[in-house]
């Protein structure tokens, strides 16, 4: 056995070549080496040769000849990452597929099925579970800091006019499977629940070029667990939050690289009961209901993105699971909920298909 993991690459757009590819390329990576690629556009089999030194196809199904391949990255087109996963995975191919793992429920039951039935990985990347922001902003949730959480507030807007295959429908498109799936996974990884939450949802077209949807606004509830408002627009120019989180001690603002928060310790708070006659000042005259609380501010910066450090600790997770027999933290069953809730909101919100 290659003391390195032999991966192949089937696609080298943007998630094949620019974050798969980048971290193959990079220093950071040590465990894996890229042995065969795929892709259909002779120009980028070209230029994988020369990135990668490997040897290039214009079909994947050339890499059932070979008997050296590891482990296959499929960074196709969204709506085929079920037929080439279900492909790979019945030739007895380890497979990491791109999100969105599918739009439908039953093919993510049946690429779970037959991993197992061939004895083989399956992973989706969701390396944002990794992200230096939402890693730091667990650690602060779960210290208590900010008391009971109240309300989660998750923005991955800006303003923009989008036309390629990713805002059309019949391509699985639109953004929320093909934004959606970072801050979802967070999302339902904080309310930790087997069943889908309650679903409140609005989708919109709005400076799309395709029929998808580029406007998409997903509250979820559940009891006993915080309101998440989950964003996903293409109209906020002024976009400069990525979470805003609201408990009964304090607040957390942060973005990709960049967090605050402004909280108080209840045994420094001044002691108060409840009151139900008119409140007064000292000199007799009407008061309002306030009190002075001694804030704390805090202020960090945080380093490492969900493109570099992320997908490092994402591939660690994938060596340690391949080589060492440790549980993957990205279990495919996990991921139902997810695709539930994407089925759920379309049916909330029927779009109809005119591109």
């Amino acid at each position: 056995m290659s003391d390195r993991i032999r991966v192949a690459i089937i696609g080298q757009g943007r998630s094949g070549r620019d974050i798969h590819g980048a971290f193959f390329r990079s220093p950071a990576n040590t465990k894996f080496q890229v042995v065969a690629v795929a892709d259909l556009i002779e120009g980028r089999r070209a230029r994988a040769r020369e990135e990668y030194g490997c040897e290039v196809y214009a079909d994947y199904r050339e890499f059932f000849n070979r008997k050296d391949i590891d482990l296959v990255v499929n960074s196709t087109f969204s709506h085929e990452h079920y037929p080439v996963t279900m492909d790979l995975l019945r030739h007895g191919l380890n497979v990491v597929v791109e999100k969105p793992f599918s739009a439908h429920r039953a093919e993510c039951e049946e690429m779970i099925r037959t991993a197992k039935e061939n004895g083989v990985m399956l992973c989706v990347f969701q390396q944002s579970h990794f992200a230096p922001y939402y890693r730091r902003i667990r650690e602060i949730m779960d210290s208590g800091v900010l008391g009971r959480i109240i309300q989660i507030s998750i923005r991955f807007s800006s303003f923009g006019r989008r036309w390629d295959w990713q805002c059309v429908q019949r391509f699985y498109g639109g953004s929320l499977r093909n934004t959606g799936p970072h801050p979802l996974e967070q999302a339902l990884d904080i309310l930790d629940m087997d069943t889908l939450p309650t679903v409140v949802s609005k989708l919109d077209r709005v400076n799309t070029f395709g029929d998808a949807e580029d406007y998409c606004k997903v509250l979820l509830m559940a009891p006993g667990k915080p309101l998440i408002d989950l964003e996903i627009s293409s109209c906020d120019a002024f976009s400069d939050c990525l979470y805003h989180i609201q408990g009964s001690q304090g607040t957390l603002k942060a973005g990709m690289n960049h967090l605050k928060m402004r909280y108080f310790k209840p045994e420094e708070a001044p002691p108060q009961h409840l009151i139900l006659e008119s409140l007064e000042k000292p000199d007799g005259t009407p008061s309002y209901c306030r009190e002075e609380l001694k804030w704390i501010d805090t202020e960090e910066d945080i380093s490492g993105t969900s493109f570099d450090s992320a997908v490092k600790c994402y591939y660690d997770t994938i060596w340690n699971h391949l080589r060492e027999g440790k549980e993957l933290v990205i279990k495919p069953e996990k991921l139902l909920t997810q695709i539930d809730l994407f089925e759920e909101v379309h049916r909330q919100n029927p779009l109809s298909q005119w591109a």
